[in-house]
């Protein structure tokens, strides 16, 4: 049975210290042989391995340091090459887990798609999400290396992650939840083409082309039926202006389901010129593509999912139940030729990448860092 036997290695060690197993009984199916179930420990191959790939330094965290004795007296019992084994403090990141076991556990569960699913910390599941390897390498130097273990929000990460990714992801117009626009004084006979910058503060990057015409669509969230004083995008009696297009609209006709649902706007158009200067400028797409957005929350709930005191009934129970949302958008024709992993700026959203597991006629984006906090962005 398994833990019935194992084999030590007699070695001598600091006090209150036992013999390390070097063998044990599991049963499991052998990647080679198939029926097999005598294998060995990490304490004894760690060191074997390191030795004869000859690896220089073994860098492992704080928990390993208990290991050091027996991975250098087995080297120096065998007489081969002994590496150095070297330990360090281990970087938690709050709302999530790193460890394998854990993380295998909450993919066997079906929490989490895979080692690659965008709300967890691996490096294949940043690089799913759209995180630039130049951003991880950033903030693993801001950081640094040290003994003591530390807890780091993933708000830093992120931070880093907008430094790179302000400066290298093109600008395009995407709404999240569409609202159709009729704007019923449209002066073009046809759909006029417009070029965007692809990015506005650097209009010398290069520019895109994207198109106007008499049906478009806003974000849901820009026109509010009721607002408060604050609010200063689309209302029945106020305008706003369309970003890049030159023209302000103001609310003719709310048109809505047999549910009382709006559905349409029935606007007019003012040239920006003659127009009365808007509060404030949205994004809009006019002869959309049809996408599919994910947004992606923290995993868990608590800081510390793996503290007991913070979370009793364990890790699993912790889990967040909206820390995905998927949502089908509209976007501008530039992003049809994006490719997987292709990373864009949705303007006044956020920054999102192709998922690789999109295909043609069917764009997936995952958010990979909201937008700064900003006062301007939620008027």
């Amino acid at each position: 049975e398994e833990g019935a036997a194992t084999l030590r290695m007699k070695l001598t060690l600091e006090e209150g210290k036992v013999d390390p197993v070097a063998y044990r009984i599991k049963f499991v199916p052998h990647h080679r042989t198939g029926d097999w179930c005598i294998y060995p420990t990490y304490d004894y191959t760690h060191c074997l391995c390191d030795s004869i790939e000859d690896i220089t330094h073994s860098l492992c965290t704080k928990e390993f340091q208990s290991r050091r004795s027996s991975y250098y007296w087995l080297c120096n019992a065998l007489d081969i090459y002994c590496p150095v084994q070297w330990e360090y403090g281990r970087l938690n990141v709050n709302y999530t887990v790193v460890s394998k076991r854990k993380i295998a556990k909450l993919i066997t569960e079906g929490i989490v798609e895979d080692w690659d699913d965008p709300r967890l910390f691996t490096l294949t599941a940043l690089r799913r999400r759209g995180f630039p390897p130049e951003a991880i390498n950033n903030f693993c130097a801001q950081m640094g290396v040290t003994g003591a273990q530390a807890h780091v929000d993933p708000s830093a990460l992120e931070a880093c992650v907008r430094d790179v990714l302000n400066v290298t992801a093109p600008r395009v117009l995407v709404v999240l939840e569409p609202l159709k626009v009729t704007i019923t004084n449209f002066p073009h006979e046809a759909p006029v083409s417009i070029s965007v910058p692809d990015f506005p503060n650097n209009p010398q990057k290069g520019s895109h082309n994207i198109w106007l015409s008499k049906e478009l669509y806003i974000e849901r969230t820009d026109f509010a039926e009721f607002p408060d004083k604050s609010y200063r995008r689309l209302t029945a009696a106020q305008p706003v202006g369309l970003r890049y297009a030159g023209v302000v609209i103001k609310v003719q006709e709310i048109i809505r389901n047999q549910n009382g649902e709006i559905v349409e706007l029935k606007c007019v158009c003012e040239n920006i010129e003659s127009a009365e200067k808007p509060k404030a400028f949205v994004q809009w797409v006019s002869q959309p593509v049809p996408i599919e957005v994910r947004l992606y929350e923290n995993l868990f709930k608590h800081k510390n999912p793996e503290d007991a005191a913070e979370v009793p009934g364990g890790f699993l129970s912790d889990c967040n139940p909206d820390s995905l949302r998927v949502v089908t958008s509209y976007g501008d024709a530039s992003i049809l030729t994006a490719k997987a992993y292709d990373k864009f700026q949705f303007e006044r959203i956020g920054y999102f990448s192709v998922d690789p597991t999109s295909c043609e006629g069917h764009l997936v984006f995952n958010r990979t860092v909201t937008l700064k906090e900003d006062s301007e962005k939620h008027l």
